[in-house]
C-alpha cells in the first residue's frame, strides 16, 4: 500500500479511490483484516522509520470468494505463495522465487 500511495502522489492522482482485493477466507478473518486495514488507511499505525499519509487517497476493501475466479487472484496466489514459501523456508529451493524475484522491485519485511 505504501507503493501504491507513493506512486499515486508521484503521478498527482490525490483524491481519488483505490479498491484493494482480498480474497475472503471466512466472516470473522474478512473482518480482522478489515480492521487492521482501517488502522492503517486511518493512519493509526506507526513503523517507526517514516509516516505515510494514506487519508490523500481513499482505499476500499474488497473481498472476492476464490469461487470468483478471479485471474486477479490466480495470478497473487502463482506470486505469493514462492515469495512466502521463500522468507519462511529460506535455505530451501525455489525455483518459482527465482523467477518472481526478478520481476520484483523490492520486497520489504516486517518484524
Amino acid at each position: 500500500m505504501e507503493r501504491v500511495l507513493s506512486t499515486l502522489r508521484h503521478d498527482e492522482q490525490r483524491d481519488r479511490t483505490v479498491h484493494i482485493i482480498f480474497e475472503s477466507r471466512g466472516k470473522a478473518e474478512d473482518n480482522e483484516l478489515e480492521q487492521e486495514f482501517r488502522r492503517i488507511t486511518d493512519n493509526q499505525n506507526d513503523w517507526g522509520y517514516k509516516k505515510m499519509n494514506f487519508k490523500s487517497v481513499t482505499f476500499k476493501p474488497l473481498f472476492i470468494q476464490k469461487a470468483a475466479n478471479s485471474t486477479g487472484l490466480q495470478l497473487t496466489d502463482l506470486v505469493a505463495r514462492p515469495i512466502g514459501a521463500h522468507y519462511l523456508r529460506p535455505s530451501q529451493p525455489n525455483r518459482a522465487y527465482e523467477i518472481v524475484s526478478q520481476k520484483l522491485g523490492e520486497c520489504k519485511t516486517f518484524p
